[in-house]
């Protein structure tokens, strides 16, 4: 910052806030607030409306419109003079985003990032939009006309304006309204959305729909489990030509792994390039859960890749894993991940250099902007390896020499930002991923991993009251937890349990369950609100059950309620799972393909499924291989309980009575076996576990 922007202004108020997204406006000239009591209170003393200004740190568009108008003295001017301004992180106050973006939606018919909210002193908002450019231009209003627009109708006709935000809160606090149909429990609704999935598959490049093209892998979960029970070989089809297509695809990270946001077009080429936490942990899942159900390697290898990228970019010191990394460098978005093929050349030589750039898509012409291009397996490597006649034992390292090399250039480059909060919703579901890639690969540090950061979770971000906290960043823990901290990280710690057996972890997945029943549970019309009973008064109490880009905190919640039921033997957990699936199903079955992780919870409770307890010394080489089967296969109707001998088997007693009597017949491991409210003979051969369990 110059001497003479320095005399400008000082720096705000949100130079002392933790959030990597409002320190980017600490210096703006506008005189940023803090959501909080005191910009309220400014406001309602100034009788002036509140700019509302919601993103995120990683946000494309949030960092432009921030460019072109926060950090502009015009802009700043009018915001100041007429409006108390707000800067809010959705990340870390998803609650308050919820209820604007859920307006915006309402308003305009869409929605996104940056979010622009005007309202009243008392947060009823009567205006919304996302980016307004600083002036109009190509139709677009620009945000100096709209300050100055909306000033004067404050100004002149007030009560126009609190009349519209009186009518938008009511129906925001009208909130959903029940639905009086039957709901169908059964298999056709499945069919159904397999169907509306099956028309809306792109053959040519896979995935759903056009462009843009996001991931959403719990679609991708539900066709397989779809594929599992009808044994309809297209669910299968539909899931390896999308998987297979954006491995090879630009939004893979082809040098240093990871995958992009989403794909700005139908061939998976050109990523928006931002990469996030939720991503690489929904993403791994779907490939983990396709290698178990198909058996190929590739799968596997690409949740090793997600993986490593993770591990070695996205993972703090204390064991927790970072939020996300920016789409920009150096003012340029995708800058750090484009080459030349000049480039390519001069560092890996001509031979090697030309062989890379023919396999991975790099021209002289380039595939993005001003010459540049974004690496792509432009053909599978069989075929790349016929074309140029080189055997594949050689081509294989050859490549991988190659991408090696450019990626240890790659990292002298200007990184984009990292955002280096650690969100416990998140942070749970990159647990459940990592604690699945190690029963699918059987690879130790994904589950020491795992185990790192949910400790971190538990000993950094638990409140003194025992309730969780949603983020932590440079030792400082804030904001309550709300209810996709608790649903996302009790699910990471049922996986991590049935990684482990080790019996804490589902204590702790009983016990926030316990907690989260109580702070989010509606017990008037059944599921979870968003936000705990007791937390910060908003205009409205939102529920979140659309699966969008990380699954719905509801969806989720449901399928810990069932699966912790089958665990413990809690009939009440279960009916609380039913309970949703009646009241939500009706809704759920007008846009079948918006809720596929709610579907999965669906398909589970249906059935068959198998609770399954393993009676047995774990350190026996018998019993592993018995463990380590369960866990390699696709089971996605299973939950499993490790009975060991002596007393850490006794711990398992309070927790499900009903494993209490069960042992290993004649030293060998048993598995114990019930389906249908029915036990099976205990087993105690592997081949015959297979056979009854396939």
């Amino acid at each position: 910052m110059n001497d003479r922007r320095q005399e400008s202004h000082r720096w705000n108020r949100l130079i002392h806030e933790k959030s990597p997204y409002l320190l980017q406006h600490a210096e703006n000239p506008v005189d940023w607030f803090p959501w909080g009591p005191e910009a309220f209170q400014k406001a309602r003393e100034e009788e002036k409306p509140i700019f509302l200004s919601i993103g995120y740190s990683t946000c494309h568009w949030c960092h432009v419109m921030a460019h072109e108008s926060f950090e502009d003295e015009e802009v700043a001017r009018l915001l100041n003079q007429s409006f108390i301004s707000i800067k809010v992180d959705r990340e870390e106050r998803p609650d308050i985003d919820h209820i604007y973006m859920s307006v915006c939606q309402g308003l305009t018919g869409r929605g996104g990032w940056p979010l622009s909210i005007f309202m009243t002193p008392e947060g009823n908002p009567f205006f919304a939009g996302t980016y307004f450019p600083k002036t109009s231009r190509m139709g677009m209003t620009g945000f100096i006309d709209l300050l100055t627009r909306i000033a004067d109708l404050w100004k002149n006709q007030k009560d126009r304006l609190l009349r519209s935000a009186e009518g938008i809160r009511q129906a925001l606090q009208k909130g959903e309204e029940t639905i009086k149909e039957e709901a169908i429990l059964d298999a056709t609704l499945l069919q159904k959305a397999y169907e509306e999935l099956s028309r809306a598959f792109d053959p040519v490049w896979g995935g759903f729909g056009q462009a843009p093209k996001f991931p959403t892998p719990h679609q991708l979960n539900f066709l397989l489990r779809w594929a599992r029970r009808s044994g309809n070989g297209h669910a299968a089809f539909m899931v390896e030509k999308t998987l297979q297509a954006m491995r090879q695809g630009g939004i893979f990270d082809q040098i240093g792994w990871g995958f992009h946001r989403y794909s700005v077009d139908e061939k998976w080429l050109v990523p928006h390039f931002e990469k996030m936490l939720y991503d690489q942990a929904m993403i791994s899942m779907a490939y983990l859960e396709a290698y178990q159900a198909l058996g190929k390697a590739d799968y596997a290898q690409t949740a090793r890749e997600i993986f490593t990228y993770v591990l070695r970019d996205m993972t703090a010191a204390e064991g927790g894993f970072y939020s996300a990394e920016d789409a920009d460098s150096e003012g340029q978005e995708g800058r750090f991940y484009l080459w030349t093929a000049r480039e390519v050349r001069k560092h890996l030589g001509e031979d090697l250099g030309g062989l890379f750039c023919r396999f991975y898509g790099v021209t002289d012409e380039g595939n993005f902007e001003e010459g540049t291009s974004i690496p792509h397996i432009s053909r599978p490597l069989e075929a790349f390896a016929r074309t140029e006649k080189i055997p594949l034992p050689e081509l294989i390292p050859a490549l991988q020499e190659g991408r090696e090399k450019l990626f240890d250039l790659r990292q002298k480059r200007v990184r984009p930002l990292k955002d280096d909060k650690i969100l416990t919703s998140w942070n749970g579901l990159m647990i459940a991923a990592l604690a699945k890639g190690y029963q699918a690969l059987q690879e130790e540090r994904y589950r020491e991993a795992a185990r790192r950061a949910a400790d971190f979770i538990l000993h950094r971000m638990v409140e003194a009251h025992g309730r969780l906290a949603r983020r932590y960043r440079l030792g400082h823990i804030a904001h309550p937890g709300f209810l996709d901290d608790y649903a996302f990280f009790i699910w990471g710690l049922i996986e991590l349990y049935e990684a482990t057996f080790e019996i804490r972890y589902l204590r702790e997945a009983i016990h926030l369950n316990r907690i989260m029943v109580e702070i989010f549970g509606d017990e008037n019309q059944g599921g979870f609100f968003y936000t705990a009973k007791d937390g910060e008064p908003l205009i409205a109490r939102m529920k979140d059950l659309y699966d969008g880009a990380t699954p719905s905190a509801n969806s989720v919640a449901a399928m810990n309620l069932l699966r912790l039921g089958r665990l413990t033997g809690d009939v009440r957990l279960e009916e609380m799972a039913e309970g949703m699936a009646r009241r939500f199903v009706p809704s759920v079955a007008q846009y079948l393909t918006a809720f596929t992780q709610f579907l999965q919870f669906l398909d589970f409770r249906i059935g068959p499924s198998w609770e399954i307890v393993i009676a047995a010394d774990p350190m026996q080489e018998d019993a592993r291989s018995m463990v380590r089967w369960i866990q390699q296969a696709f089971l996605p109707h299973k939950v499993v309980l490790l009975k060991p001998p002596g007393p850490p088997g006794e711990e398992l007693a309070p927790i499900a009575p009903y494993a209490k009597g069960l042992e290993p017949l004649e030293g060998r491991p048993t598995a114990y076996l019930c389906s249908k409210f029915t036990c099976q003979k205990p087993i105690t051969d592997l081949e015959e576990l297979k056979h009854t369990l396939t």
